[in-house]
């Protein structure tokens, strides 16, 4: 039987929700055990890059166990091109990574309602 893919390699992780409005649009990634300084945030070519490690150790010298276990992730979220880069934020909080990336001016206005012909 083959082993679970690592989490690095395990596709869809992190588990991202995206939102948006005409203001922002706001990610929100489910991080637990991973600490804030394990995560590396980053706008590469109109994507929102969030990367880093995932590392877990256990150990029962009673027993004599020890576990660890380390992984790499990397997700990349595609953005409009009518984003405002200098005003990205992030914050994490209880194992949760939200990043608020504001539109442009120019972004609300090329916002536009498609109507479906029935026939």
């Amino acid at each position: 039987m083959p082993s679970p893919p690592s989490i690095g390699r395990s596709l869809g992780w992190p588990r991202v929700e995206l939102s948006e409005n005409d203001k922002e649009i706001r990610v929100t990634a489910e991080l637990p055990d991973i600490e804030e300084k394990d995560i590396e945030i980053s706008l590469d070519d109109h994507q929102l890059v969030i990367r880093g490690e995932k590392k877990s150790e256990t150990s029962d010298e009673e027993r004599g166990y020890s576990e660890r276990s380390y992984g790499r992730f990397e997700r990349r979220i595609g953005l409009p091109s009518q984003i405002d880069e200098e005003k990205v934020e992030a914050a994490f909080r209880n194992g949760v990574l939200t990043v608020t990336v504001p539109r442009t001016a120019e972004a609300a206005k090329l916002r536009k309602t498609i109507s479906i012909n029935a026939g």
